[in-house]
């Protein structure tokens, strides 16, 4: 079964980071790099629960990407009944847990 892999608007804001950060404008290398990024995004769509579940959440799955020290994190969750993946979060694979906090209530505006 083929799942649709839709990336959210955070790791779409991610990848753009990325793009940038790596200077894939000016680097044939920096290109192919961040092109096999996109594709091992894209490969979630045959078997999305190959991957492992993340640290921070049973809910979450994660793909690593690259090698050494340049490894990143393709956060995710599998959505089974809609048949699809949703690509929630890049990430260098340094950086510590992500913590998910509800969001809190807007405060009133009206005047005390």
């Amino acid at each position: 079964m083929a799942y649709v892999v839709r990336i959210m608007p955070r790791a779409e804001r991610d990848l753009s980071i990325l793009h940038k950060r790596i200077d894939a404008y000016h680097s044939r290398a920096a290109v192919e790099w961040y092109r096999g990024l996109k594709r091992a995004v894209l490969s979630l769509e045959s078997s999305p629960n190959r991957c492992p579940v993340t640290p921070e959440s049973r809910k979450l799955r994660h793909l690593l990407y690259g090698h050494r020290r340049d490894v990143y994190r393709v956060i995710y969750r599998v959505l089974e009944k809609e048949e699809e993946v949703q690509v929630i979060h890049i990430r260098h694979g340094a950086r510590g847990a992500i913590v998910w906090r509800p969001l809190s209530p807007k405060p009133s505006s009206k005047p005390l």
